[in-house]
């Protein structure tokens, strides 16, 4: 619900202070200890059963229909940025620098809820009716109504999807865990139940619809408990019209549908150049753990990000943004040594030995694991600061440099071609970030440098534990080396200064104040 009061706020440094009084009818945000906290919830709820219901399908469906699931969702998911026009990626912005007034924040919602609409039903009628004939042009049959399905979740996923980023971009992550908490367990229990009933690809594809459509209901009233009724055409109050928001989200039309190609180009390539079903199931599966992978990094990143909105008196903080990339980064670091080493006995133990052949994909990942923590972080900071323009041309390298990788490698190498790609595009995106936020706001790159490259010596020190287990550990041993090696990662970072004692002071102070005031 709406806190007129005040509530703690961080200080950039690690301190919970009071926030300047907003006006009496505007949001007070939550801190961003306490915004990190249940954005981490948030994320580790979905990714958990997101994780669960996955491993399930892969084990319950097999590679082939796996594969037609995969190839639907894919397909979809380029879909989706035809059916937002990058207005979910623009109105964040909008609703940050005006979240001291409740009048404001509902005018922006209205408008750009009202060109959500505008945009995403007209695509999901579309998409429903040609599932056939595009299904048909990818040799896939058998991915057509689960391309129906997924044609409602491009609707449905789309709304809900909008409204979890008006709660971050108002510093009301609280709302977003249990919204999402509630639609994982529908769409997981959905998803299951259709399947172990003979659904098959379809019944996971519309169990998914039926997640979404219950979630977008909820999110939705939520949005009219906290904001309250959404108003359209109030310019006057908002300093807004439609077409600002509007004209804003093309350029992140561009770049959300560049990334939303990206992120599908592996398994469409897949799809269209070895097979349209068991090799896509292949490649997919590992390419999702690697996602997954990032997901504490991305519930941070949704915290820090919006401190980097301008608003009247508040510059953008730079210094919280820069200590949090370095962190994230080690964070993602953690996870290299396992999938370099071990990536078969971890896809055979969780997948089953069908899936044996995805090793190689998940091993070539690992740059692609480094990068994906810190990319988040940096693309969203860049459209707080309003400046979302500047990635276009990122987004064009990273989509073109992809597709070349892919088409030239896939049908030489295999479905590792694509995993290759991946890591390519985010060479290209992640650093490219980088620079844009120096020019912008004086973003120190030297310690950013300096975090990746001990990450990388930490990862490898702690391969050799890994090693000398052997590369073929039962499930006992994976558990405790996996361990092992993490512990000696940390340690390793810690050697090379990247975890300095300033460090181990500044997150023990902010977890301290993070308990003491869950206990007030």
């Amino acid at each position: 619900m709406w806190r007129v009061a005040s509530g703690p706020q961080d200080s950039g440094t690690g301190g919970d202070v009071a926030q300047p009084a907003a006006a009496a009818e505007g949001i007070a945000a939550d801190s961003v200890t306490r915004n990190a906290a249940f954005a981490i919830g948030t994320r580790m709820t979905t990714a958990a059963i997101t994780a669960g219901v996955t491993l399930f399908l892969g084990r319950k469906l097999g590679p082939t229909d796996y594969g037609h699931f995969a190839l639907a969702a894919a397909i979809a998911a380029v879909g989706v940025f035809l059916a937002d026009l990058g207005i979910t990626a623009a109105t964040p912005r909008f609703l940050a620098e005006r979240r001291a007034s409740r009048p404001a924040v509902a005018a922006v919602l209205g408008d750009a809820l009202k060109l959500k609409l505008l945009a995403s039903i007209p695509v999901c009628v579309a998409l429903f009716a040609l599932a056939g004939p595009i299904t048909e042009a990818f040799d896939a049959p058998g991915a057509a109504w689960p391309l129906r399905g997924m044609a409602i979740v491009v609707l449905s996923q789309g709304l809900f999807l909008f409204v979890t980023g008006v709660f971050e971009a108002l510093g009301r992550i609280s709302v977003n865990l249990r919204i999402v908490a509630t639609e994982s367990v529908i769409e997981g229990t959905a998803m299951v139940g259709l399947v172990l009933l003979g659904g098959g690809a379809a019944g996971a594809a519309f169990g998914r619809a039926i997640g979404y459509s219950v979630g977008a209901g909820i999110a939705i009233a939520f949005v009219f408990r906290v904001v309250g009724p959404p108003r359209t055409g109030d310019a006057h109050v908002s300093g807004l019209k439609p077409r600002d928001i509007a004209r804003y989200a093309g350029a992140l039309l561009i770049i959300d549908g560049l990334f939303r190609l990206f992120s599908q180009m592996g398994v469409l390539l897949v799809g269209a150049l070895v097979d349209g079903g068991r090799a896509v199931g292949l490649f997919e599966l590992p390419v999702l753990l690697a996602w997954f992978l990032h997901y504490p990094a991305g519930a941070v990143s949704s915290a820090v990000a919006p401190r980097l909105a301008r608003r009247p008196g508040v510059e953008p903080d730079v210094d919280l943004f820069a200590r949090t990339s370095r962190y994230i980064i080690a964070l993602q670091g953690i996870f290299l040594a396992p999938i370099v080493v071990w990536a078969e006995p971890i896809l055979v133990t969780i997948l089953g030995s069908k899936y044996r052949d995805s090793a190689e994909v998940l091993r070539a990942l690992a740059p692609f694991v480094l990068l994906a923590g810190p990319a988040m972080l940096v693309s969203v900071g860049v459209n707080y600061l309003g400046e979302a323009r500047r990635r276009v041309p990122l987004a064009i390298a990273m989509v073109s440099a992809n597709a070349v990788i892919d088409v030239v490698l896939i049908p030489d190498i295999g479905i590792v071609g694509g995993a290759i790609g991946n890591d390519v595009a985010y060479l290209i995106w992640v650093p490219g970030h980088l620079l844009i936020l120096r020019r912008l706001v004086g973003l120190p790159l030297r310690p950013q440098a300096l975090a990746f490259a001990r990450a990388l010596i930490a990862a490898g020190i702690a391969c050799v534990p890994l090693l000398l287990l052997g590369t073929d550990p039962g499930f006992v041993v994976l558990v405790l080396g996996g361990a092992v090696a993490c512990l000696v990662y940390l340690a390793a970072l810690r050697l090379t200064g990247e975890i300095a004692r300033s460090d181990v002071d500044f997150l023990r102070g902010l977890l301290a104040r993070r308990f003491a005031w869950a206990r007030r």
